[in-house]
């Protein structure tokens, strides 16, 4: 039987996009996203619980969140999860789940939109998609840099 490895989650950056490349100059950004879901506890009172997701772009499509994404901006990303282990400098064995972006979806207002009595728009949406045009390596691909801390 076949299966499915698809991550769609819609949330906010927690820091501008980190692109670095490795040995073989391709560049990788890495950055953080917030998804916050909200719920009513026993009493009633509004609760809200965040998880912070690591996200990873490969090649253009990592030049494109460099470019476009910043701290703050609600962003719509798709992609798959992987888990990836290295052995850190003392000989322990560490882990970290990522979601590696196929591609992702500006949300929100656009920078200086301007509603039709001149003030910005708190109603605009602004829709911009980008596509990874190659999938992003699997692990054995991926050459190992031990200056890369994700």
């Amino acid at each position: 039987m076949a299966s499915v490895n698809k991550v769609i989650l819609v949330g906010n950056l927690g820091k501008d996009p980190e692109i670095r490349y490795t040995n073989g100059s391709v560049p990788v950004a890495s950055f953080s996203l917030a998804t916050t879901e909200y719920y009513k506890d026993k009493n009633g009172n509004r609760q809200e619980i965040t998880e912070w997701h690591n996200i990873v772009a490969w090649r253009n499509l990592a030049e494109l969140a460099e470019k476009y994404l910043k701290k703050g901006k609600q962003v719509y990303i798709e992609g798959k999860i992987r888990t990836r282990n290295w052995d850190d400098k003392d000989g322990n064995k560490r882990y970290t789940t990522e979601v590696i972006a196929d591609n992702f979806i500006l949300l929100g207002k656009k920078e200086g939109d301007t509603g039709p009595d001149g003030n910005n728009s708190r109603n605009t949406e602004h829709h911009q998609a980008v596509e990874a045009t190659e999938q992003a390596p699997t692990p054995d691909q991926i050459p190992i840099d031990d200056d890369l801390p994700f």
